[in-house]
């Protein structure tokens, strides 16, 4: 279907971004809309850049438009006509400048992708949380009737109060009215005997039968509670963890609104049930008797009540916005919230903040602060507190405190705790909320394992007052594992990992297996201080350099990155020459590299690896102009770039041309800050490295040991000097790369590069600690290199 057409099918919302994209003047919505299926064949990125060709589609556009008028004026759609021509009036403007026409039209066409592609996310996040929320409808439902029961039968019981009243009412006048008369006939005085006794007995069975109603109104309330407590709010607790560490799970506020009305109306139904159980006290002082089922049975449903109404409350006291620890500074900003309302409590509930951890910390700031219904976005009670800063205390003792188990740093958890006290009716009852455990650093460097750290607790560990979890830390299953790593993406990029992307890392993990739901990675494993060459620092370190400087490319999905040389050889030599993909390296921490096919002599595929640029490189100049501008001298001494076509077939500049900048070469904006470089890339089996996730990576029962990886780096701490020799010496005269004169010594070769228009065959290039920077007009640029593969 053409973009314009499933554009015209999005729901309201997208609708209304493509209204307010074709709100501005410059490129009109009737015009993209009757020409949508001849705009969207053109090349309007090659226009953007070509004068003549942009003025071909400038004249075959008026075209259009001159036909679609004289359609209209056949049509007899005058109001039309008139648009049409207006419009093709308005595109004068561009006769002089037709590239600008092209890049207006081209920026509209990327923004109406961007459009499509939000919608389309939306519409899979859609599809996956569809099962799972009618379950949740479902449950949710049976909830709200449970609800709606328990008002009902507090209502009724109230009624039943007031009958009983009336009851007691009736016989107490009796009885009264009988002791004044005096009777002296013995038979009327046992006739009235009689009655008395029947109102007694009527009297006993509606007290029994109204403590048989609060016992089962109570039975409702704890299985209320249970739900509430012990799996609506379980459940959301360990939805705010895993959300902690990148999980797209739901801990919005919507489902606290929910939570305050329910919390509230158990707790207002529980102080009812005191009340009503108050009112019988108040029956029986009145009217009592032998064996008053109201005086054996009240002491243990009150306490049953007061029980309930504790723990309610001690639940409904929660963090509603989990600690947040920005980099280099002991901060964090959370806030309280009491899940029950009421307002006459409102600012006269005092929270105060302490912390129990291995170390003593003093915390300053506002450490007491009342609950109100001002702050709360939800309607709830809430405490907020932020900027609040730590600062340790230091003590002569030498000891940590709270244990004598050895722990790193990073490995300590530290809980930050929020005390209140609740006083209402006769109620009273301490709370305390608990945040998820922090790690609290004092250098930055720190930082990376401490968020590993964050990350293993809260994807293992349901305890979260569990501060000794690293004493003994578990291992993770592997569909646990591969769920927190893509989450890192996600939270990170907007764009998780795939199966594919997932399967190479589980196979550099464990080998190649039928199933890996059994395998394990251990802690040891993952991140450790005193090991440097972690599973943890070879992902983070692309996780970070992705986010700062691939973002929007991996988002869009133009990165394969986690693939294999074995892999990538295998999808790259059966497609064609100039097809290449990008992939993260496994030797270089923060690296990344692309390969290339090539075609030998004898018409083989030829898989062609440039060396991993990091972020020295793309901090000087973006990976798509490296992409854009990468050459390597052919035959004859022709520069050409390689690439071609990203995998599986997607044309080099259609794929990323809406990144290039608008100009190239020395009127690049990026030229004066690179030195210009030719690359030669040796074939694959001379260059090899020792990859960060080593054999050692592989943990637990039937685990494979890794294989080392090639094809990247070798000799990094080598001088380039050196490291050029050392490569230069891998070429033979036969290579289709180094054909010709170029080739004939490595002397020559280098002389050449340093000064190609001097170059005589009596030339010899002297010893020297290094080669000087050359220039050469009419080649592209690629920033600076540490890798051997990228020529001085």
């Amino acid at each position: 279907m053409a973009q314009w057409d499933k554009l015209t099918e999005l729901s309201d919302a997208y609708t209304q971004q493509l209204h307010e994209l074709y709100d501005r003047d410059d490129f009109p919505m009737d015009v993209r809309h009757y020409l949508s299926v001849w705009i969207e064949k053109q090349d309007w990125q090659r226009a953007a850049r070509e004068h003549d060709f942009a003025m071909v589609l400038f004249q075959v556009l008026l075209e259009n438009l001159d036909n679609q008028h004289s359609r209209f004026v056949q049509e007899e759609s005058f109001l039309l006509q008139h648009n049409i021509r207006r419009y093709k009036q308005g595109f004068q403007r561009y006769l002089d400048d037709p590239c600008a026409l092209a890049n207006t039209i081209l920026w509209f066409l990327s923004k109406e992708k961007e459009i499509l592609q939000n919608a389309e996310l939306a519409e899979q996040v859609q599809l996956l949380c569809v099962e799972q929320e009618a379950m949740e409808t479902s449950s949710q439902h049976d909830l709200e009737r449970k609800m709606v029961g328990l008002r009902n039968e507090v209502q009724c019981m109230e009624h039943t109060i007031l009958c009983l009243e009336e009851q007691q009412d009736e016989f107490d006048f009796k009885y009264q009215t009988h002791k004044m008369e005096a009777v002296v006939d013995e038979a009327v005085k046992k006739e009235q005997m009689k009655v008395l006794q029947i109102l007694v007995n009527r009297l006993n069975d509606c007290r029994k039968g109204t403590l048989s109603d609060l016992q089962k109104l109570l039975d409702r309330t704890e299985d209320l509670i249970n739900i509430l407590v012990k799996k609506e709010l379980v459940e959301w607790q360990r939805r705010q963890q895993k959300a902690c560490i990148g999980s797209p799970d739901n801990v919005c506020l919507d489902q606290l609104e929910n939570w305050y009305v329910r919390f509230t109306c158990v707790a207002v139904c529980l102080f009812q049930v005191r009340e009503f159980l108050g009112k019988l006290e108040e029956l029986v002082g009145k009217v009592s008797y032998e064996n008053d089922p109201v005086k054996a049975q009240k002491p243990a449903l009150l306490s049953r009540a007061d029980t309930l109404l504790k723990d309610l409350l001690k639940s409904s006291f929660v963090v509603e916005t989990q600690p947040s620890m920005p980099q280099g500074k002991d901060l964090w900003c959370s806030a309280r919230t009491l899940l029950v309302k009421f307002p006459e409590l409102n600012h006269s509930m005092k929270v105060n903040v302490s912390m129990d951890s291995y170390r003593r910390f003093n915390v300053l700031g506002t450490k007491s602060k009342a609950l109100n219904m001002a702050e709360s976005q939800s309607g709830g009670m809430v405490a907020d507190f932020r900027h609040l800063t730590l600062k340790e205390q230091k003590s002569g003792g030498g000891g940590k405190g709270v244990s004598d188990i050895s722990l790193s740093v990073t490995e300590e958890l530290h809980i930050i705790y929020f005390e209140t006290e609740f006083e209402m009716k006769g109620v009273s009852v301490e709370l305390q909320a608990s945040s998820i455990p922090v790690v609290i650093i004092s250098n930055s460097s720190q930082q990376q394992s401490a968020w590993a750290s964050v990350l293993w607790f809260n994807m293992l560990s349901l305890d979260t007052n569990d501060v000794m979890f690293f004493a003994n830390t578990p291992p993770a299953s592997w569909p646990q594992f591969g769920e927190m790593l893509s989450w890192q993406f996600l939270s990170a990029t907007k764009r998780g990992l795939d199966e594919a992307q997932l399967e190479m890392i589980t196979h550099k993990l464990f080998g190649k297996k039928q199933n890996y739901d059994t395998c394990k990675v251990a802690w040891s494993k993952f991140s450790k201080e005193n090991l440097p060459d972690t599973f943890w620092v070879w992902f983070d370190g692309i996780l970070v350099m992705v986010k700062t400087y691939l973002e929007d490319l991996w988002r869009d999905g133009l990165i394969m990155g986690f693939v294999s040389k074995g892999k990538e050889k295998s999808l790259l030599k059966k497609k064609q020459r100039g097809t290449f993909l990008l992939r993260f390296s496994e030797s270089v921490i923060g690296g990344i590299t692309f390969s290339w096919v090539e075609t030998t002599i004898t018409g083989e595929p030829d898989i062609k690896t440039v060396q991993p640029f990091s972020k020295v490189d793309l901090c000087q100049i973006p990976f798509h102009e490296i992409i854009r501008n990468f050459q390597i001298l052919e035959a004859e001494n022709i520069p050409e770039n390689p690439l071609l076509y990203l995998y599986p077939n997607t044309p080099k500049d259609e794929a990323f041309g809406k990144y290039y900048s608008e100009k190239t070469g020395a009127d690049s904006p990026y030229f004066k800050y690179i030195k210009t470089k030719l690359v030669f890339v040796s074939k694959e089996n001379t260059l090899e490295a020792r990859s960060p996730m080593s054999s050692d990576m592989a943990q637990g029962e039937g685990l494979e040991p890794m294989n080392g990886l090639c094809g990247e780096a070798a000799g990094l701490n080598e001088s380039p000097h050196s490291l050029q020799q050392s490569l230069l010496e891998t070429y033979h005269p036969d290579d289709p790369m180094l054909s010709g004169s170029v080739a004939a010594t490595e002397e020559d070769l280098l002389t050449y590069l340093n000064n190609p228009n001097a170059f005589v065959d009596t030339d010899i290039l002297q010893e020297e600690p290094g080669l000087t920077d050359f220039s050469l007009s009419g080649f592209n640029c690629l920033p600076q290199q540490s890798c051997g593969s990228i020529f001085q």
